[in-house]
């Protein structure tokens, strides 16, 4: 899918979250793969909290105008905000039961927390970002863009 040259760096940590939570939905029940697919998970969330924050400082800002007389605007951005909090409340969850309990997640919370990301990545992919290419200008684009880790606008670059 051909993506705005502004979008591409994030659509490039997203290239990462589908292969984990594609890997995580299947984890096995054992505690080697519960505890390796938790690791990756909670790492790659870890890293993503700046590009949660761009999609709502950013992207669902810009979209705002549009909200009211634009219903698919409308649509994806309460898909947005329904989907990061949702993401941010099981991962705090898992993280506090686990604490308490002093042990490793259980496979059901691994392969929900990697259904819910996967889900979610696919969503932005296939709807928040086509609608962003749509509405937003080419300032708004180019702030995203700038706002996007340097290690991942660059990643053309190296190769």
């Amino acid at each position: 899918m051909k993506r705005a040259k502004q979008l591409q760096p994030l659509s490039r940590q997203h290239h990462l979250g589908l292969n984990l939570g594609r890997h995580g939905k299947e984890c096995a029940d054992n505690p080697q793969q519960i505890t390796e697919h938790w690791q990756a998970l909670c790492c790659y969330m870890g890293e993503m909290q700046g590009h949660f924050k761009i999609e709502d400082d950013l992207i669902a800002k810009g979209l705002q105008p549009y909200r009211n007389t634009q219903s698919e605007v409308d649509s994806v951005l309460d898909k947005l905000t329904t989907q990061h909090k949702a993401l941010g409340k099981l991962t705090t969850d898992i993280e506090a039961s686990l604490q308490t309990k002093a042990s490793l997640p259980t496979v059901t919370q691994v392969r929900q927390l990697a259904k819910l990301l996967y889900d979610h990545l696919r969503f932005e992919e296939r709807e928040l970002f086509p609608i962003s290419e749509k509405y937003l200008t080419e300032s708004e684009l180019d702030a995203i863009y700038q706002a996007s880790p340097d290690h991942i606008k660059h990643l053309e670059e190296r190769r």
